[in-house]
This record gives structure tokens, C-alpha cells and sequence, in this order.
């Protein structure tokens, strides 16, 4: 991760010390089931507990020897122990340490991302509770169509982080699992049950069945639901840039007293957070293909997987840390503009209301085809021409004669057209978010 885009809390699980202090704790849980089940004295497993040191300058220097780094980890580890570290590593495998220290990688580094989300959620939940009301236009291929809120709009996207959160639960338990199974899975050089006593210390489930390695399809998943999180992040990304150019700006992003928006134009204000957002997602795309690239390996294992994982896992998770933590700061001072909204809303006489005023007019006994060109013939007239459409629609002799001009009236309210909102924001309201 580049130190523009690094968050703390993930650099701190990728960083190359915490990487081999796993490994270390892997290798001992190892040693200490072995005691228990009988097979080395006690006394040596409290050894190798009590001496077993490293520095990670040692383990390099070690590996430029060995080619090999788990090779000179259990080198540098031992030897800081004395007789009994002759214990490390005792019938074990490379990826049984690595793979088995990874899920723990990657459960902590989960858990970061999950409170990120949550804390993301509680922020539009409250932010569209707090526009429940305040009516906007609603825009399908770019065009007005039909009014909405934009609590309506965040209502939406609140529960589409609910799906991230769940999906980023499911992948935390597919991948918080271990394997100390041996070279081919076999378990030849290695009791089962010191699989099961190794995995219980750490808090992790042993995988069902493995080859070399802990599949990859868990992996992926992971970097899959990663993935479609930063999607969801760039959605909301999005509607954020479109609303915020010059020519609609119904919201802005926050923007701080000495803030420069351009280089050579004083007057920027622009959604730079969000055009971040939504470029980081591709990169959390491109890193899910990689994912899936890496799940299908040869035979029982190669090492075709491990050095994309060394990319892909800490930028990914890293990556979607920076990027929750930078929208839940747009969304949280996000600076929303209700009147602008209201005039785009009532544009061009009302257009946006063309649907209520067709329903109208065949409610009241007018064919569907010939209401429709009535209302497509007052609204082109406010199109081409800049008419008031509401104006065409009341001269209409038509609609004159089918509607009370107070029932016209009624039609451009733009709370008629959200009066049945009322179930979704129960549901967002029940919505569970940590803290909020």
C-alpha cells in the first residue's frame, strides 16, 4: 500500500513483524499440542515458548541464504531456542504455517473493515432519515423521470451496505480456517487431532479437507465481497459527482476553509473524495480477478497464488478501509441544497410530473393513448419551446374538461409522489447498526 491510501490499523496486520509473529505463533500452538498429545517432553515445548525470538532483519538475512522464507524463520527461531527448538516445525509444511497464520491475517484485518462498514452505514441511515422528506428529482438514464427524496436515495444504498456487511461476515468465516495436514493434505508426518488442538488455541475451524494448501475458492470470496463493497462505495461515489456539477448541484461535498479546489481556478469546489472512491474501486475489481485467478492451482499445490497474494490481500483490505473512512467523512458533512433540489424538481413547468397527470387523466375516463399524447404534447411543448408545462396542461381543453384545476394542482405536489415511502424508512429505522 502507498502511504497516500495507508490506514494504520492495516498496515499494522500486514507489516513483515506482525506477519512473522503469526508465524511464530502457528509454529508454537504446534509444538505445545505436540506435548500434549505425548510425542516431545513438556519441558521442551515450555522451552521453546519461554526462548523463541526473532528479528525480522535476522529472518532476511537468514532467507537471502536459504531462498526460502519460512525455511529461515524456523532457522532464526530455532536457534534463538537451543536444543529443543530442534521442535520447530516438527512434521510440518510451509503452508501449514503460512496458511493457517494468514486466516488470522485476515480475520483481524476483516474485523477493521467491518467496524469501517459500520460506521459508514450508521452515517447514511442517519443522513437519509434525515431527508425522509426532502423531495427531489428522480433521474433514470440521466433524464428526469419522477420525483423522489434523498432519503429515498440513501435508503437504498444504506441497504446495500447491509448486504456488504453480511457478505464480508460470510467471507470472515469462510476464510478463519487452518490446516496443518502435511505436504499433500494426508496428514502422513502428523496427527489429525494436533490440526484440531493447534486450530481450537488459535480460535479458528480446521478446514474439512485440504491439499498442501487452505483453498483458495475461501480467499476469493473474501476479495470478492471486498470487491462488491467498493462497488457499492463507487455507487454512492457517483450519485455524489453527478449531483454535485455545477449545473445541478443539489449537494457538495465538505470542503474546509483553506481547501484549494484547483491549482488555476479559485472557484473549484470539486468531488475529489468521491473521484477517489470510485478510481480506488477499480483497483479492488482488478484485485477480485486476481483472486479468482488464484483458485485454480496444480494438483495438489504450487506457488502460483502466493506472490499475487502478497499484493492483492493487504491492498485490498487496505484499500476498502481508506476508502469506508473516506466517504463516511463526505457523507457525514455532506452539504445538501433543498431548494436547489425543489428547483430542479418544478423545471421546465414540471415535467417530472408527467406520470401523475397521464394516471390522472385515464382515471377519469380518457383512453390511456389519447391521455398520453395530451401530456407528451404538453411536455415537448416545454422541451423544444421552454413553455410552462403545467401552463399547456391547464389551457388544455382536455384536461380542462376532465380535471378541477385543484386536482391539477394536486398532481405537481411532490409529497403525493412520496406518500408511500413510509415502509421503507420503517424498515431502514429497524435497520441494526452498531453504536447508532
Amino acid at each position: 500500500m502507498i502511504p497516500r491510501y495507508e490506514v494504520p490499523e492495516l498496515a499494522a496486520v500486514w507489516s513483515d513483524r506482525a506477519r512473522l509473529e503469526r508465524w511464530l505463533e502457528v509454529e508454537l500452538a504446534a509444538v505445545e499440542a505436540w506435548a500434549e498429545l505425548g510425542r516431545i517432553p513438556p519441558a521442551d515445548a515450555a522451552a521453546c515458548r519461554e526462548r523463541a525470538t526473532f528479528t525480522v532483519e535476522a529472518v532476511l538475512e537468514r532467507e537471502r541464504v536459504t531462498h526460502h522464507d519460512v525455511a529461515a524463520f524456523v532457522d532464526v527461531v530455532a536457534a534463538s531456542i537451543g536444543p529443543a527448538g530442534r521442535w520447530i516445525h516438527h512434521g510440518l509444511t510451509s503452508s501449514d504455517v503460512t496458511d493457517t497464520a494468514l486466516a488470522l491475517a485476515l480475520r483481524q484485518a476483516t474485523d477493521v473493515l467491518l467496524g469501517d462498514l459500520e460506521r459508514l452505514l450508521g452515517a447514511v441511515k442517519r443522513r437519509a432519515l434525515e431527508h425522509r422528506g426532502t423531495p427531489c428529482i428522480g433521474r433514470t438514464h440521466g433524464v428526469h423521470a419522477e420525483p423522489t427524496s434523498f432519503g429515498h436515495k440513501l435508503a437504498v444504498f444504506a441497504f446495500q451496505l447491509d448486504r456488504d456487511r453480511e457478505r464480508l461476515r460470510r467471507a470472515r468465516e469462510a476464510v478463519s480456517v487452518g490446516a496443518l495436514s502435511g505436504a499433500v493434505g494426508t496428514y502422513a508426518g502428523l496427527d489429525p487431532r494436533l490440526e484440531e488442538l493447534v486450530c481450537t488455541r488459535l480460535g479458528l475451524r480446521p478446514a474439512e479437507a485440504t491439499t498442501q494448501v487452505v483453498q483458495r475458492d475461501r480467499h476469493a470470496e473474501l476479495v470478492g465481497a471486498i470487491a462488491l463493497c467498493g462497488s457499492t462505495l463507487d455507487a454512492i461515489a457517483t450519485e455524489i459527482r453527478h449531483l454535485a456539477r455545477t449545473e445541478v448541484r443539489e449537494v457538495q461535498e465538505p470542503f474546509a476553509e483553506q481547501q484549494k479546489g484547483s491549482s488555476a481556478m479559485p472557484h473549484k469546489r470539486n468531488p475529489v473524495a468521491s473521484e477517489r472512491v470510485s478510481g480506488l474501486a477499480r483497483v479492488l475489481r482488478g484485485h477480485a480477478l486476481a483472486a479468482l485467478e488464484n483458485v485454480a492451482l496444480w494438483h495438489e499445490r504450487d506457488i502460483s497464488h502466493s506472490s499475487a497474494e502478497r499484493i492483492v490481500l493487504p491492498d485490498a483490505t487496505g484499500l476498502l478501509a481508506f476508502m469506508l473512512r473516506e466517504l463516511t467523512r463526505v457523507i457525514d458533512g455532506l452539504v445538501v441544497f433543498p431548494e436547489r433540489m425543489r428547483a430542479n424538481l418544478v423545471a421546465h413547468g414540471g415535467i417530472a410530473f408527467s406520470g401523475q397527470v397521464l394516471l390522472a387523466l385515464v382515471e377519469a375516463g380518457m383512453g390511456r393513448d389519447d391521455a398520453y399524447r395530451i401530456v407528451q404534447r404538453a411536455a415537448a411543448a416545454a422541451w423544444d419551446e421552454g413553455a410552462s408545462f403545467r401552463e399547456r396542461l391547464a389551457a388544455d381543453p382536455e384536461v380542462v374538461r376532465r380535471l378541477e384545476p385543484g386536482a391539477l394542482d394536486a398532481l405537481f405536489d411532490p409529497q403525493r409522489a412520496l406518500r408511500h415511502l413510509g415502509g421503507v424508512f420503517e424498515r431502514l429505522e429497524k435497520l441494526p447498526v452498531e453504536g447508532g
